[in-house]
This record gives structure tokens, sequence and C-alpha cells, in this order.
């Protein structure tokens, strides 16, 4: 089996998520950059920017902001970012990873 290149604890509703006996779990690679991006983008405060917004040019702004955001992660194939609005208050973030190919998560 080959080794995992990136490892980290799962993280479940702010707070690490634990297997059925109290072990912390771990994930690793592409669920892992997944994640990282996921915090990257919440501490960022970017998306506390949008909420009660309505001005399209405002969200258009931040969101390619974050796109930039996100490629700034060297695991990130740069140009390959894309964050687009699905709901009034979620966003749908996708990009392709040097290693690992497609991730994709909502926020």
């Amino acid at each position: 089996m080959v080794e995992p290149q990136y490892q980290d604890l799962l993280i479940v509703g702010n707070d690490i998520a634990l297997d059925a006996v109290g072990v912390p779990m771990g994930i690793s690679d592409r669920p892992s950059i997944a994640q990282d991006i996921k915090h990257m983008i919440r501490e960022s405060g970017l998306l506390v920017e949008l909420v009660g917004e309505r001005q399209a040019d405002k969200w258009s702004l931040n969101l390619s902001r974050l796109e930039n955001l996100v490629e700034s992660d060297t695991r990130i194939q740069p140009g390959t970012a894309k964050i687009t609005r699905v709901e009034s208050e979620t966003v749908l973030v996708s990009a392709k990873t040097v290693e690992y190919q497609h991730i994709e998560f909502t926020l």
C-alpha cells in the first residue's frame, strides 16, 4: 500500500471526529487537501463578508478573491479553482489538485 503524502485529523462540526472507541479519526491525501482548503477559506473571513450581501459586484469580487486564495495553496493547480454561488448562502468550491485530481465541496 502506498504511504499517504498528506495526513490530518478529520474535523466534523468544528471538532475532531472520533471512532467508536474514542480514537481520533484521520484523513489523508485528497480529503486532507479539501479539508485544509475549507478551513483556509473559513479563516479568511471572506465568506462572512458575503452574509446578507445583495450587491452582485461585491459577491463577484469576493468570489474572485476566494479563488485566488484557493490557488495560493501549492497543492492546487493554478487556474483551476472555481467558486460559484449555488444558493443565497451556499458556495460550491472546485479545483484540481496537483497529485490527486479533482476536489469539490460546499460551504
